[in-house]
């Protein structure tokens, strides 16, 4: 009986045209502000009629214009990458700031396919106990920052796709904690981790979005209750100044 598994020539057909996309929108240049057929078919070696079949599929899905400049959805693209360059340039010397004023790990995150990415990382400059994370890091659907971008996410389908592994019971809970940091701009972990704590708050880049999040890793003693209502307060006011910052 012949095999049903895929060979890799299978799977090279349909990485080939995203292979070949990405080759005609990597085109565009200070000189060339949008393609004909013409131009894609002499560039790229491709017969006229393959090189129109992609320059159409480009439009469809919105990476193109009509006239072939480029589309909608590389002006989102753009828009995503300029806002959090921005974020990136502003953040570090408010995190710094937040870091030396309560004694505890900083952190920016900003919204991934699965959770949220960790971007910058400002440690305590003191203290016998240091807890950090490492940037780059993917956190689980439970930590402050994910809850925090969850909560403000545009696209409910993501927000579906984030809960899809949960038990029903589970995913109301979770939805539960989402309006709750909706309401209080606050989001708190359920790191099922005795003694640590971490607990965060939007930053906008306009209206409701939020563009990122920051927040303060550490233990339950001085993050927790009246010990750490200052703590949670200095982390309030340095979300706002980044959201501040973003508007001017």
């Amino acid at each position: 009986m012949p095999s049903t598994t895929p060979t890799n020539a299978d799977d090279r057909g349909p990485i080939q045209s995203i292979d070949r996309a990405a080759a005609v929108l990597g085109l565009f240049d200070e000189n060339t502000r949008a393609l004909t057929t013409a131009l894609v078919a002499d560039r790229l070696g491709m017969n006229r009629s393959t090189a129109h079949r992609y320059l159409h599929a480009l439009q469809t899905a919105g990476f193109l214009s009509p006239g072939n400049a480029p589309g909608p959805l590389i002006d989102q693209l753009a828009a995503l990458v300029s806002s959090r360059q921005q974020v990136v340039a502003l953040a570090p010397p408010i995190l710094r700031r937040l870091a030396d004023r309560v004694g505890l790990t900083a952190v920016l995150s900003f919204r991934a396919r699965e959770g949220a990415v960790v971007t910058l990382v400002e440690e305590a400059p003191e203290g016998t106990i240091l807890l950090t994370v490492r940037p780059g890091t993917v956190l689980e659907l439970r930590a402050a920052q994910t809850r925090v971008l969850l909560a403000y996410h545009t696209e409910p389908s993501a927000v579906a796709r984030a809960l899809a592994d949960l038990t029903p019971a589970e995913a109301r809970l979770e939805q539960a904690e989402l309006a709750k940091v909706r309401r209080d701009r606050l989001a708190w972990a359920d790191l099922r981790r005795t003694g640590l704590e971490s607990v965060a708050v939007p930053v906008f880049g306009g209206g409701n979005d939020a563009v990122a999040t920051i927040a303060l890793i550490g233990t339950t003693a001085l993050l927790g209750g009246s010990a750490g209502e200052p703590r949670v307060e200095a982390l309030r006011a340095a979300g706002e100044e980044l959201t501040a910052a973003l508007a001017l």
